[in-house]
């Protein structure tokens, strides 16, 4: 067994700091079925992985992709498809990796560490607004999403120079939680919290409902996770705000508490908060059904 190999498998699975992992081991075609892919899935704990690594080179030299992910619910999230630039900008922002691996040359993951476990709703989001923020994959930002396993090759065939493929390099393994996650899962969670707490959000038009302990909307366009996108300020806020009992007239009020000069005359204006508030209330409604 190579012990390079060993090593980043080692590494990775410590700094991912769960009890038990799921494998995946993917094969883009099955011999004698063409364009028929296949997942071979595997469940162990660190010591199971461990003694497998032998086994998971053999599969990978026979075509078969390594992916890692914690089973059931966890404290990571996964950013795929990122290049260097985006991962000095992390860094520089306080959301700095656990893990990073180069899938191929000048493409990276990166595993954040919340510091505490995420429900799989509260996960997802957590996802997409890191992969939003940084430019990574949206399409795979989710809860359980799978991120390639260190010391084997990236078998896609683009990556095919005869017959010679690049292997997954482990560049950083600290595991340690970023900086900003307070701030950042604070947002996460004022973003979930209509469909998070077991019931349907209330989508009454302007109905009198407590809002004393509503959160302004100065809250939101501070609040990091929104890189300074006052767009996805907007709709966050006005999601939150109609979730809670806030009139629809109140939300366009704090909507226009910022200057819309930029969207054009008053009537561009008046149509962009008209949308926002539209989009916000389509988002209501798919959570409550």
């Amino acid at each position: 067994m190579n012990r390079m190999t060993l090593d980043a498998i080692t590494r990775q699975a410590d700094a991912m700091a769960v009890d038990v992992f799921e494998i995946g081991l993917y094969k883009p075609a099955v011999d004698g079925r063409a364009n028929e892919p296949e997942m071979l899935p595997r469940t162990w704990d660190k010591a199971t992985l461990l003694k497998s690594v032998g086994w998971l080179k053999y599969q990978n030299s026979q075509g078969r992709n390594i992916y890692i992910r914690p089973k059931g619910e966890h404290a990571l999230s996964l950013v795929d498809d990122l290049n260097a630039a985006a991962l000095d900008r992390m860094k520089s922002e306080g959301f700095q990796p656990a893990i990073v691996v180069e899938t191929s040359p000048g493409n990276f993951q990166a595993w954040l560490n919340h510091g505490r476990v995420l429900p799989k709703t509260e996960s997802t989001a957590a996802a997409r607004a890191l992969a939003e923020r940084f430019g990574g994959d949206r399409g795979a930002a989710d809860w359980r999403h799978f991120g390639r396993l260190s010391g084997l090759t990236n078998r896609k065939p683009k990556y095919n120079t005869n017959g010679l493929y690049p292997f997954v390099r482990l560049v950083e393994a600290k595991g340690q939680p970023y900086a900003q996650r307070q701030s950042f899962l604070e947002g996460i969670s004022v973003q979930v919290e209509p469909s998070g707490k077991g019931h349907a959000p209330s989508t009454h038009r302007g109905g009198p409902t407590e809002t004393r302990s509503l959160r302004p909307i100065d809250y939101f366009r501070g609040n990091p996770i929104y890189g300074g996108d006052n767009t996805r300020v907007d709709l966050a806020y006005a999601v939150y705000a109609l979730a809670h009992g806030a009139s629809e007239d109140e939300v366009r009020i704090a909507l226009r508490s910022r200057n819309l000069q930029h969207k054009g005359p008053e009537k561009r204006q008046a149509e962009y908060v008209d949308r926002t508030v539209k989009k916000a209330y389509n988002a209501l409604n798919s959570h409550s059904r």
